[in-house]
């Protein structure tokens, strides 16, 4: 689950985005309980997204946050007593939600938005909303000008000594120890995962830490504990904004993202649909990143002309950033082999 973009994290968090009418005068009553995961990225949607929907559909947004969406995602549904609409979590929640029947199956006829969009970036569930990547950072000053430029060269302790740390978790993970061990971006999936826990193994010894949250990765680079790691896009970013010692590369990134999906039986589906074509508006799309580390899930938001293009080159989704990395497979993730990866993960970190 991607953790938000800073040190401070809101563990509750609950605002109501209330529009105007606008030009649809049948949406005037309308409302949805829209829910996303706290913390500066909630609070910055809500100016870049929410808040300017909000009022351009004469709609009610009521907010509330869930860093980790599913298990309620499963109770509604599985209930048949939704609370909420429209949900902001990894494609991974909807994609397997929507193979249980705890999540709608979106009509893509009605989110005419959606059009622009790649089709590796929709689900039947669901749709990009932003990205983010899981990266390698490094102290450049630990390498005397030849920094490490990706996961084979992480895992080449040789050449690049110093400390290292990974993530506690498998998606993103594995994928790059089956880069490291040669594996090309465009073949990843299906996952090899016996190739890459095999590859696992032979770094293991030399993972100081394995980090469980953003900002735990952040604050091992920031002090200097390790001189390379994976982390998000969005936690290295902050700290180099703060004055740390640290770069990162794209090359052999992760790109994940989260969608927006819709809770089984939610109580506003239609508004709750006429939100989703307007949160993935290229026009709204574009106003994140102004306030945020994270990509536009609508990559037509670089074509507004409203992203400054320093600024866009900045992005995990900009085009040419993007072509570097390999796009996570939720839908792999969420089969029967992507859960059986993520059992044998546990099995893995215990020995």
């Amino acid at each position: 689950m991607k953790d938000t973009n800073c040190f401070k994290y809101l563990l509750g968090f609950s605002v109501v985005a209330a529009g105007t009418v606008g030009a649809d005068d049948s949406l005037a009553d309308g409302q949805i309980t829209f829910v996303s995961q706290g913390g500066a990225y909630q609070e910055a949607q809500t100016i870049a997204i929410l808040d300017p929907v909000a009022e351009a559909l004469g709609i009610t947004i009521n907010q509330e946050s869930a860093p980790d969406a599913w298990p309620m995602i499963r109770t509604q549904g599985t209930t048949g007593q939704a609370v909420w609409d429209v949900v902001d979590t990894p494609p991974l929640n909807c994609v397997r939600g929507g193979n249980q029947g705890l999540i709608e199956e979106l009509d893509f006829s009605q989110i005419p938005n959606a059009e622009s969009m790649p089709e590796e970036y929709k689900t039947p569930y669901s749709v990009a909303y932003e990205f983010y990547s899981s990266v390698l950072a490094y102290n450049p000053d630990a390498f005397d000008g030849n920094p490490p430029q990706s996961w084979e060269d992480f895992w080449n302790v040789e050449e690049f000594p110093g400390n290292r740390a990974l993530r506690n978790h498998p998606l993103g993970t594995l994928e790059a120890a089956l880069m490291a061990d040669g594996v090309a971006r465009e073949e990843l999936y299906p996952l090899d995962v016996d190739r890459a826990f095999e590859k696992l193994e032979e770094i293991k010894p030399h993972i100081t830490t394995w980090w469980t949250s953003g900002g735990q990765s952040a604050q091992l680079l920031y002090d200097g504990e390790v001189d390379m790691l994976m982390i998000w896009n969005g936690r290295v970013s902050a700290i180099i904004n703060e004055g740390a010692n640290a770069e990162f590369t794209y090359n052999d990134g992760v790109l994940q993202n989260t969608h927006l999906c819709i809770i089984e039986g939610a109580p506003n589906l239609e508004t709750a649909v006429e939100f989703i074509n307007a949160a993935i508006d290229p026009e709204y799309q574009a106003n994140l990143p102004l306030h945020i580390d994270y990509g536009p899930g609508n990559p037509a938001a670089f074509d507004t002309g409203k992203i400054p293009d320093d600024r866009a080159r900045e992005l995990p989704s900009f085009p040419e950033n993007a072509e570097r990395q390999v796009l996570m497979s939720y839908e792999w993730w969420a089969s029967s082999a992507g859960e059986e990866a993520e059992r044998r993960w546990l099995d893995f970190m215990q020995r």
